[in-house]
C-alpha cells in the first residue's frame, strides 16, 4: 500500500499543486511571522544589552511612598555630587559619572516649539551607557545632539544648526553633532531628547542633580560586587548593567511579543482557509477515485489499508509543502525585519535568527493541518464498495447529496443563535467585552453558512442565473454545471467567504470610526484653526513626559489628545523671543495650575485679521478646594465669543446648551452628581462663593468638563484672568486657505511656544491613519484570498479533470474552444462572487455590531468604494482561478476523450 501511494503521488503530482501552494503560503506566513518577531527581538536586546552593558552598574534614585500636596505620586529625589563623589572614592569602583536631566524647548524648522511637551535635555559625562550612533556627543558650550526619533521627526541631521529656548525663554543656537539612539527607553522615546555638554545643562534647563550613575567597576571586581558597592552609598537598589538591561529588554519585548501575536492570528485565518481547501481537494479526488479505492478493496486491501493510504498521501503533500513554506517564511521574515522594523520604531541590527521553534512550528502546522483535512475524506474512502470497481463511469458521487431538512433545521437555528447574540451586544453598554458577544456571533453564523452552504449555492444561482442564461450558451451551460455539485462548490466558496468577511468587517468598522469621529469634531468644534502653548513638565527634575500627558488627558477628553487638555499642573512660559528682555514671570501663565496660556498680543492679531470670522477664547482655572464635588478639583471654563450650544457643543444629558447664560451653569455627569437641572450649584471663586442655576448636564469625556459658566461670570469670578488656555479659530467665508494658515502663523511668529493645530490637517492625518491601518490589514487578510483562489482554481482544475468526455462531447456538438473556456470562466467567477457576496453580507452585519459595541454613537458608514473593488477583485480572482483549467480543457483532444476507459 506505501508503495501504491507513493506511486500515486508521482503519477498525478499535477493535481496537488495549487494545494501544495495553499499549504505552502500558510506556513510561510507562520514562520516567516515568527522569524520577523525573533529578529526584532534580538535587535531590541543588542540595543539595549549593548549600551547597558557598557557599563557594570547603573544606580537610578527612587522616590519614596506617598502623594505630594496636589495628590501626585512623589518624585524621585535625584543623587547630589556629594553622592557622586562617594561613589567614586569606592575602591571597587574605577570610574563612575552622572546623567543630568531636565526639559527644553526644541524649536523645528518653521521656528516652532516641537512636540506638546518640550524634549528631554540630558548631559553626562565620559563614563556613560549612551553613546552616539553617529557623529560625535556634544563637547563645547555651542554644541548639541539629538536623539535619532527627534531626528527624524524634525529633518534635522549632524551639522545642521538648531535653536533652543533657555529657562529664560531666550533663543539660542547650536550646532548638531551627532545622534544618539535612545533605543527602547521610554522616558526618551514619548517626547524625544536633546543632548548638551555637561556645562551647558544647568545653563539651558536649570536641572541639578543626577537622574542616574553609572559605573565601572575596579580590575579585579565583578560587576555584581560594584553594584553592591553603589548600593551601599546610594541606600537603593542598584542593578548590574546587564540585568538593567534585561529589564528594559523585557519591557519593549511586550511590544514585539504583541506584534508576533497579532501576526499569528493572521497566519492561523490563513491556515484555517487553507484547510478547508485541503480538505476540499481530498474530497473530490477520493469521490474522483473510487474505482480505483475499490479494485484496491477487491485485491484485499483492507478499510484501515484505505484509511492509511489517503492519511500517506496527507502527510507526504503536508511535509512537502510545508518545508518548503517554512524556507519562504525565512526569507520574508527577513525582508519584514529589513524592512518592517519602523512598526515598532526599531532600527534592525541584529542578523536574522532562525529558531528551531520557527522550523518546528512551521513544520508541525502545515503537515498535521493538513492531515487533520483529510481525515473525513479518509474516512469516506473507506466507506466505497468494492462492486464500484465494475462500474464504468468514473464521475464522482458523495458529493452530489441534497439538504436535507435536518441540516436546514440546524443551520436556521445557527443563524437564530447569532442573531440573538447581536441583538444582545446591541442592548449592552458600549464596552470592549461586547467585542467577544459579536465575535461570538460571527462564528455562529458561519457555522451557519457552512450547514446551509449548498442550499445558498442553489438558491443565488437559482436568482443569478435567470440573466446569465440570456447571454448565450457557455452562460447557461455555466449556470447550469453550477448547481451540479451544490456542496462541493458550497465548500469551495466558503474559503473565500471567510476572507471577504473578515476585510469587509474590518472595512466597515475603520469607516464607520472615521466618520463618527470626524462628524464629531465638525459637531463639537466647527472651527478652523486652534491655538494653544506648549504644555512643560513641572521643575527642572520633572516626571517623564507621559505621566504629565496621561493626567491631562484622564482629566479632559478634548480636541488633540495632549495638547488641548486641562490636566495635572504644568508649567510652561510662551513668551515674545524677540524682547530679549523680557523675564520668564511675566510669561503668560496660569497662576492658580501653572498651566500656560495664550498671550494675550496673539489674540489681539489675529481678532484684527479680515481672513478670519470667529476667534473665539477659552478661558478656565482649577478650583482646589471643593467640597461640593467630593474634594475633587474643580475646572471652570467659560468661552467668549462664542455661543455655548452652536459653537461649542456637547452631548447633553438633560437640559439645553443654549439656555446658558449669566447665572447659570453647564456642568458634565462626574460632577453634577445629586444635582438636576434647575438645582443650584455652588463654584467656590475666590472673590466669593457663585451660586448658579444649573441649566444642563453634559456627557463626560465630550469638548465640555467641569463646570461652564458665562464669559460675565467668569470674569467677575476671576478678574486676574485676562489670558486663554485656547482660542478656537474659523476662516471668514470665501477667504483663501493659504492666506489664512499665513495669517495665523504671522500671528505667533514671536511666541515659538503658543502652538498651532489645523483642524482640517488633524482630519487628514487620521484619515491617513486609518488608512494606513486598513491597508495593512487588507494585505494580512489578502493572503487568506489568493488560498482562497488556489483552492477555486484546484476545485475547477478537478473538475475539468472529471467533466474531459462531457466537455468532448460539447465539443463535438459545436461547442468552440473560446465557448468551452467561456463557460467555464462564469462557472469559476459565479463561484468567486457567490463566497464573496455572502462574505460581504456577513461583514457589513458584524462590522457595524462590532463598531456599535465599543464606540458610543457609532455613525454606521459603508465603505461602498472598498466594497466595489472587492466585487471586482471577486471576478478577476475568478478569471485568473479558470485560466489554466479552461485552458487544459480546451486543449483536450475530442477524440481521444471520447475513447472508451
Amino acid at each position: 500500500m506505501l508503495r501504491t501511494t507513493l506511486a500515486g503521488l508521482r503519477l498525478h503530482k499535477s493535481r496537488y499543486v495549487t494545494t501544495v501552494l495553499a499549504i505552502l503560503l500558510g506556513v510561510m506566513f507562520v514562520s516567516g511571522t515568527l522569524v520577523f518577531a525573533d529578529t526584532l527581538k534580538a535587535s531590541y536586546e543588542k540595543s539595549v544589552m549593548g549600551s547597558a552593558t557598557s557599563v557594570d552598574a547603573i544606580a537610578v534614585p527612587e522616590a519614596e511612598e506617598g502623594v505630594d500636596e496636589d495628590g501626585f505620586a512623589l518624585e524621585p529625589v535625584p543623587f547630589d555630587d556629594a553622592t557622586l563623589d562617594d561613589i567614586r572614592a569606592l575602591p571597587q569602583i574605577s570610574e563612575a559619572d552622572g546623567l543630568v536631566r531636565g526639559e527644553a524647548v526644541l524649536l523645528d524648522a518653521e521656528g516652532r516649539a516641537f512636540g506638546f511637551v518640550p524634549p528631554a535635555a540630558v548631559a553626562f559625562g565620559e563614563t556613560t551607557r549612551f553613546s552616539a550612533s553617529e557623529g560625535e556627543l556634544p563637547d563645547a558650550a555651542d554644541e548639541i545632539a539629538l536623539a535619532t526619533s527627534t531626528a527624524d521627526q524634525t529633518g534635522f541631521g549632524v551639522g545642521d544648526t538648531v535653536t533652543v529656548l533657555d529657562p529664560e525663554q531666550e533663543k539660542r543656537e547650536f550646532t548638531v553633532t551627532g545622534l544618539v539612539n535612545f533605543g527602547v527607553d521610554g522616558s526618551y522615546s514619548f517626547g524625544g531628547a536633546v543632548v548638551f555638554a555637561p556645562d551647558t545643562i544647568q545653563e539651558m534647563t536649570g536641572a541639578t542633580g543626577y537622574s542616574e550613575i553609572n559605573v565601572r567597576a575596579a580590575e579585579g571586581t565583578s560587576a555584581e560586587e560594584s553594584a553592591t558597592a553603589v548600593a551601599t552609598v546610594t541606600g537603593t537598589e542598584v542593578l548590574t548593567g546587564a540585568a538593567f538591561g534585561e529589564e528594559m529588554a523585557e519591557s519593549a519585548g511586550a511590544q514585539t511579543e504583541m506584534l508576533r501575536v497579532a501576526l499569528l492570528l493572521f497566519g492561523v485565518i490563513a491556515m484555517f482557509v487553507a484547510g478547508i481547501v485541503i480538505y476540499n481537494t481530498f474530497a473530490i479526488l477520493i469521490a474522483q477515485r473510487q474505482r480505483e479505492l475499490a479494485l484496491l478493496r477487491c485485491v484485499g486491501a483492507k478499510r484501515g489499508q484505505v484509511f492509511r493510504s489517503v492519511l500517506g498521501e496527507s502527510f507526504v503533500v503536508g511535509l512537502v509543502a510545508s518545508a518548503l513554506g517554512v524556507l519562504a517564511g525565512v526569507g520574508v521574515g527577513a525582508l519584514g525585519a529589513r524592512f518592517g522594523g519602523q512598526l515598532v520604531n526599531s532600527d534592525v541590527t541584529a542578523a536574522v535568527v532562525v529558531s528551531p521553534t520557527a522550523v518546528i512550528v512551521g513544520l508541525l502546522v502545515g503537515t498535521l493541518m493538513t492531515v487533520f483535512s483529510a481525515l473525513v475524506p479518509a474516512a469516506r474512502a473507506t466507506r466505497v464498495a468494492p462492486l464500484a470497481a465494475l462500474r464504468t463511469s468514473a464521475t464522482a458521487s458523495g458529493l452530489e447529496k441534497g439538504t436535507g431538512w435536518v441540516r436546514v433545521a440546524f443551520g436556521l437555528l445557527a443563524f437564530g443563535a447569532s442573531a440573538a447574540l447581536v441583538v444582545l451586544s446591541r442592548s449592552m453598554s458600549p464596552d470592549p467585552n461586547g467585542l467577544f458577544v459579536v465575535t461570538g456571533a460571527a462564528l455562529i453564523a458561519f457555522v451557519g453558512v457552512v450547514v446551509l452552504g449548498p442550499l445558498l449555492v442553489r438558491g443565488i444561482v437559482r436568482v443569478v442565473g435567470v440573466p446569465l442564461r440570456r447571454l448565450g450558451v457557455p452562460s447557461m451551460l455555466a449556470v447550469d454545471n453550477s448547481t451540479r455539485s451544490p456542496r462541493r462548490a458550497a465548500t469551495a466558496m466558503i474559503a473565500l467567504t471567510v476572507g471577504a468577511t473578515l476585510i469587509t468587517g474590518y472595512s466597515v468598522i475603520s469607516s464607520s470610526f472615521e466618520t463618527t469621529l470626524t462628524e464629531q469634531l465638525d459637531e463639537q468644534f466647527p472651527v478652523d484653526y486652534q491655538i494653544s502653548a506648549q504644555y512643560a513638565p513641572e521643575g527642572p527634575n520633572a516626571a517623564a513626559p507621559e505621566e504629565g500627558v496621561d493626567e491631562g488627558v484622564a482629566e479632559e477628553g478634548d480636541l488633540s489628545e495632549a495638547s488641548l487638555e486641562d490636566g495635572a499642573p504644568e508649567e510652561g512660559a510662551p513668551e515674545d523671543a524677540a524682547v530679549e528682555e523680557t523675564a520668564v514671570e511675566d510669561a503668560a501663565v496660569d497662576e492658580e495650575s501653572g498651566d500656560p496660556l495664550v498671550p494675550s498680543e496673539v489674540q489681539e492679531k489675529l481678532a484684527a485679521s479680515p481672513l478670519l470670522d470667529r476667534v473665539m477664547s477659552e478661558r478656565s482655572t482649577y478650583l482646589e478646594d471643593d467640597l461640593a464635588t467630593g474634594g475633587m478639583a474643580l475646572p471652570v471654563t467659560a468661552y467668549y465669543d462664542a455661543e455655548v450650544g452652536t459653537d461649542i457643543k456637547g452631548e447633553t444629558v438633560e437640559g439645553d446648551l443654549a439656555d446658558l447664560e449669566s447665572g447659570t451653569v453647564v456642568l458634565s455627569e462626574t460632577y453634577a452628581e445629586g444635582v438636576g437641572v434647575g438645582d443650584t450649584f455652588t463654584v467656590p471663586a475666590p472673590s466669593g462663593d457663585l451660586d448658579l442655576e444649573v441649566a444642563a448636564i453634559v456627557a463626560d469625556g465630550a469638548t465640555l468638563w467641569g463646570a461652564v459658566i458665562a464669559p460675565e461670570d467668569f470674569t467677575a469670578a476671576f478678574p486676574e484672568i485676562t489670558e486663554s488656555r485656547y482660542l478656537h479659530l474659523r476662516a471668514a467665508d470665501g477667504a483663501d486657505a493659504a492666506e489664512v494658515r499665513e495669517a495665523v502663523y504671522t500671528a505667533v511668529d514671536d511666541y515659538p511656544m503658543v502652538q498651532v493645530m489645523s483642524v482640517a490637517e488633524m482630519k487628514n492625518q487620521f484619515s491617513e491613519m486609518m488608512d494606513i491601518a486598513f491597508y495593512t490589514i487588507a494585505a494580512m487578510l489578502g493572503l487568506a484570498i489568493i488560498i482562497a483562489v488556489f483552492g477555486i482554481s484546484n476545485t475547477m482544475a478537478l473538475s475539468v479533470l472529471e467533466r474531459t468526455r462531457e466537455s468532448a462531447l460539447l465539443r463535438a456538438l459545436g461547442l468552440a474552444k473560446g465557448q468551452l473556456r467561456r463557460m467555464l470562466s462564469v462557472e469559476a467567477v459565479l463561484l468567486c462572487l457567490i463566497g464573496a457576496g455572502i462574505g460581504i453580507a456577513l461583514g457589513v452585519l458584524f462590522g457595524w455590531a462590532a463598531g456599535a459595541a465599543v464606540l458610543p454613537g457609532l455613525v454606521f458608514s459603508i465603505p461602498s468604494v472598498q466594497i466595489a473593488v472587492f466585487i471586482a477583485v471577486a471576478v478577476l480572482a475568478g478569471l485568473l482561478a479558470a485560466v489554466l483549467p479552461a485552458r487544459r480543457a480546451a486543449g483536450t483532444s475530442i477524440t481521444g476523450a471520447l475513447a472508451s476507459e
